[in-house]
């Protein structure tokens, strides 16, 4: 007769007959969920309260979670490489749930791109007591002590059988966690498909994965693809033209008083008859992605790195066409968009005399006054890329003299300030951009006789700020909130200029995107192309941003 305690015995068989080191794996899983997926299980149960209708299907997504992540584990993990394995991920673990706990983030492609591209500096803004802690106590000592005492495997066979078994009665109690709850299971997916993201190490191990196919690809040597090629520049009898375009970093919308904030964090610009562009999207929440997309012609829909690095973009097309281009960097680098320009590094005292302590973006208007002189006839587009407010240390990125919002938050450890504490070094940074903004528009009106002279600033992508528990930025773009998207656009033209500020004044609250930057450069330079004729009508009456209408 088949009873309740036989079928419990031959379910519980494989496992008491697996090899040591499947047990092994199992332990190592149980302490994985437990420390390393703490932002999951809060994401679970911020979806669904905790609750005594909702506790069955609560408990249903941790079975979930828990077997994928253990089958995923028993499918790796062989032989010899296993202790290695294990403890190469005991590691990664305790670092992506140190980003996922402390700020929000989801490890991704973009956040990979990011990892892989930050600097000294950059790292050791990052680099904190709580991380260095958690890092030796979840990650290093685990580790350790899997490398020097998880059990020696055995001949292959011998481990290989009782292993299927065990794997083949883990997905059937897949089947059996899920089949109660297949509608909640529909709904989870369709509703909250980005809690998977904080699943640790599923998907960061996904996000690897990807981010080497994509690296691969990148490397491989393609011709560089034209772009543009019927661009012609329109004849002018006008000045010619000079341009500073501020790629700024990490600052939002809504913490500029130009745009309606509270605190005054615009003194200087609003004295400058600028026009803030209220409703500006970006085109990625990473300055990875949002720098190359937001100077392709793909627009943000489309937008791919690979495809973007091996094409030609708006910078490189008005440089084919004459116009003298040149980047100043204050923060980590182009993102591939001027390779193939001339760019010069102000993140470091070589260039810049305006360091202490840090590197300030005010340095990078030093010396243009012989670079613009030796181009007296020449359209010239100068591009600034801000350190603006980078993060966390948001109490680094201004000079003491600009701490006018008090008390501040003078650690990377953004959880152990107050929300106050917080916004105030935050809107100190905007502060001093304020303060940086005002002073190219000045430098520019030493040129607003000879030349057509105009200042465009946007910013590469917004901040959370501990909204929804959320800190940084990088979330993924279908679930970013929008701190961290509607980033501010503001516009100076000098009175040479081909557009007039009436022109641009009554679309200044309309729905925009940077993903018009492409044609909007193209068009206040004078190059017509037929990649630009249906957006030419808008800019005619909107020069710098169009409606978003992709």
């Amino acid at each position: 007769m088949i009873s309740f305690p036989n079928i419990l015995k031959k379910l519980i068989s494989p496992f008491s007959q697996a090899s040591s080191q499947t047990r092994g794996i199992f332990l190592v899983v149980v302490f994985i969920m437990l420390t390393g997926n703490l932002a999951l299980f809060g994401r679970i149960v911020e979806n669904y309260p905790l609750t005594f209708s909702n506790l069955p299907f609560i408990l249903s997504l941790t079975a979930f979670f828990s077997l994928v992540t253990a089958i995923f584990f028993l499918l790796i993990s062989h032989g010899k490489a296993t202790r290695w394995i294990l403890a190469i991920y005991l590691l990664i673990v305790s670092q992506s749930a140190y980003y996922m706990d402390k700020f929000g983030v989801v490890v991704d492609v973009s956040m990979l791109d990011n990892i892989m591209q930050t600097n000294v500096q950059e790292f050791a803004g990052l680099l904190t007591v709580s991380l260095v802690v958690r890092t030796v106590l979840l990650g290093v000592i685990p580790a350790w002590l899997v490398i020097k005492y998880f059990p020696k495997s055995v001949s292959g066979f011998a481990e290989l059988l009782p292993r299927l078994r065990v794997l083949g009665i883990l997905l059937l109690l897949l089947i059996v966690v899920i089949a109660p709850f297949s509608g909640g299971y529909a709904s989870f997916i369709r509703q909250h498909k980005a809690t998977r993201f904080y699943a640790n190490p599923i998907y960061s191990t996904y996000s690897i994965v990807k981010y080497i196919d994509q690296q691969i690809n990148i490397a491989k040597v393609v011709p560089l693809k034209h772009i543009a090629q019927d661009a012609k520049k329109l004849n002018s009898s006008g000045k010619p033209e000079l341009m500073v375009m501020v790629v700024g970093e990490t600052a939002r919308a809504d913490r500029f008083s130009l745009n309606g904030y509270h605190k005054d964090t615009n003194p200087m610009l609003t004295q400058q008859g600028v026009i803030s562009l209220t409703n500006v999207s970006s085109c990625g929440t990473s300055t990875s992605v949002s720098v190359p997309c937001m100077f392709s012609a793909l627009g943000r829909k489309a937008y791919d790195k690979e495809t973007a690095l091996n094409q030609q973009n708006a910078l490189d097309v008005l440089a084919a066409h004459g116009v003298e281009v040149l980047w100043r960097d204050n923060n980590s680098d182009s993102k591939g968009v001027a390779t193939r320009l001339k760019v010069e590094d102000f993140r470091t005292p070589t260039l810049n005399p305006v360091c202490e302590g840090e590197c300030r973006d005010i340095g990078m208007l030093t010396g243009l006054e012989q670079y613009i002189e030796a181009r007296k006839d020449k359209d010239i587009l100068i591009v600034f890329h801000q350190m603006g407010n980078h993060g966390p240390e948001y109490y680094k990125r201004y000079p003491k003299a600009f701490e006018k919002f008090k008390p501040v938050c003078t650690t990377g450890e953004l959880k152990d300030c107050s929300q106050e504490e917080i916004d105030n070094s935050y809107d100190n940074a905007i502060l001093y951009t304020d303060y940086f903004l005002s002073n190219v528009i000045d430098f520019l009106k030493k040129y607003d006789d000879d030349r057509a002279t105009a200042m465009l600033y946007v910013s590469d992508h917004g901040e959370s700020l501990g909204e929804h528990g959320i800190y940084l930025h990088s979330a993924p773009y279908m679930v970013a909130p929008k701190e961290q998207t509607h980033v501010p656009g503001i516009v100076w033209m000098g009175k040479n200029f081909d557009y007039k500020k009436e022109q641009l004044l009554p679309h200044k609250d309309d729905a925009l995107s940077q993903d018009d930057l492409f044609c909007t450069l193209l068009v206040t330079f004078k190059l017509d192309t037929k990649m630009c004729e249906a957006k030419k009508g808008m800019l005619m009456k909107n020069p710098t941003l169009t409606n978003n209408d992709q």
